[in-house]
């Protein structure tokens, strides 16, 4: 496949880049900050530009078949902000598939379940900003005709992929606390081929 794939650099963003380029996949990564990227390869296809540009966008989406977005909030709206230009140009260069990594605050609630975890006591999080962001991604990607899916991941420490994890659609897995960095890029990456969450959130955790 070719991959559109948002947030090469980061912490799970860069697990996915290593895999897909492992597997064989052709890769396009748009980054603000080329030289972040330390994998040189045959398959990997570098565009310096800004989400937050249509241009952009479209430089690096350009004859792919799928997106991956592994961005993080960044303490800023770039995230919500981009979705709806991310969404125009699938549009346009008729795209249906798009995985994204979202935050496990924006899953049903148990204890509430007409609230999102993050609204609810279910969540120990003082600060609710980040899941608000990744909320106006999910409202976003539910009134669009493409088929997503969010892996919402909760507490994300480094650590070894374990490769052992419970995964529940729209809800966190009971008593879940945490899953590393890599299971959840590990998790992101195999819903390329996998259809099964589609139009789901999913949450993940040990």
């Amino acid at each position: 496949m070719h991959i559109l794939l948002l947030g090469a650099t980061g912490r799970v963003g860069s697990h996915v880049l290593a895999q897909a380029l492992q597997e064989g996949h052709q890769v396009t990564a748009l980054v603000r900050s080329p030289e972040k990227i330390k994998s040189h390869h045959e398959n990997l296809t570098i565009v310096q530009g800004n989400v937050l540009s249509q241009e952009d966008l479209l430089r690096g989406i350009h004859g792919t078949e799928v997106v991956i977005s592994a961005l993080n909030t960044d303490g800023t709206s770039t995230l919500s902000d981009s979705m709806p230009l991310l969404i125009e140009n699938m549009y346009s260069e008729g795209i249906q598939r798009i995985i994204t990594v979202g935050t496990a605050g924006i899953l049903q609630s148990r204890t509430e379940p007409d609230k999102l975890r993050y609204q609810s006591s279910e969540s120990k999080r003082r600060s609710t900003r980040a899941a608000k962001e990744h909320e106006r991604v999910y409202t976003l990607l539910q009134q669009s005709s493409l088929e997503w899916t969010i892996v919402c991941p909760t507490y994300l420490p480094d650590g070894e992929r374990v490769g052992s994890y419970r995964v529940m659609p729209d809800l966190l897995p009971e008593g879940g606390t945490e899953i590393s960095v890599a299971d959840t890029a590990a998790f992101t990456y195999q819903q390329l081929t996998n259809r099964q969450y589609i139009h789901k959130r999913v949450g993940i955790a040990y």
